[in-house]
């Protein structure tokens, strides 16, 4: 894996449609190379966010009281909320570099990431025909543990990642998850039994070459 090293951005809750004109400030601003390449972590307030293949019934019930929003990324349904850890991704990409390349990438440094706090973690292979299996699941278990949807524009990729660290997992399971409706979220805290926020974003940063 080639040296990428990120500057690294760090806030605490921020609203997502908050969030979302940020990091398109962001995305502009290293498209014109005013700015280096970049990881922003954060947490969200509670939220679904939905990419533009997601079919109508993996929506959850609205009576739940969490908002959904459209988003431009990959991917279909995600929760997000408190506890959860959230990268987004403001990087340029060399000429032979595609979102593809770059989300394997990710995928393999949240890995490590996962490693390092004492939990294995594998990516997948989507098999043929199935539905796009993008993302980090434990190996012992066979649970999801972080979701990863990107976008690239004009050569720099936007959004990320989101990694449950400690957070609560219910409303995971009022709707259809990743356009998986067998998938079984999970988080560090559910799979060994204790999870630091501050340490996962410490760990994280480090996967990333991030300062």
């Amino acid at each position: 894996m080639r040296a990428r090293p990120l500057t690294l951005l760090q806030d605490d809750l921020v609203d997502y449609d908050t969030a979302m004109r940020r990091m398109t400030d962001l995305v502009g601003q290293r498209q014109r190379d005013e700015r280096p390449d970049t990881l922003w972590l954060l947490s969200h307030p509670s939220i679904y966010t939905v990419g533009r293949r997601t079919p109508a019934a993996h929506l959850p019930d609205p009576s739940h009281g969490i908002p959904v929003a459209e988003t431009g990324r990959g991917g279909q349904l995600t929760y997000h909320g408190p506890g959860q850890l959230v990268g987004y991704l403001i990087v340029k990409l060399g000429e032979e570099e595609g979102i593809v390349d770059y989300v394997r990438e990710v995928e393999l440094r949240l890995v490590e990431a996962l490693g390092k706090l004492g939990l294995p973690a594998e990516r997948r292979d989507t098999p043929p025909g199935s539905e796009l299996l993008t993302g980090v699941w434990t190996t012992e278990t066979g649970r999801k543990i972080i979701s990863i949807g990107m976008r690239q524009s004009r050569g720099v990729t936007s959004h990320g990642f989101a990694l449950n660290v400690d957070g609560d997992l219910t409303p995971w399971n009022w709707a259809v998850a990743c356009g998986m409706p067998d998938v079984d979220m999970t988080s560090v805290q559910r799979e060994l039994g204790t999870a630091s926020m501050p340490q996962v974003r410490e760990v994280v940063a480090e996967a990333f070459e991030a300062a």
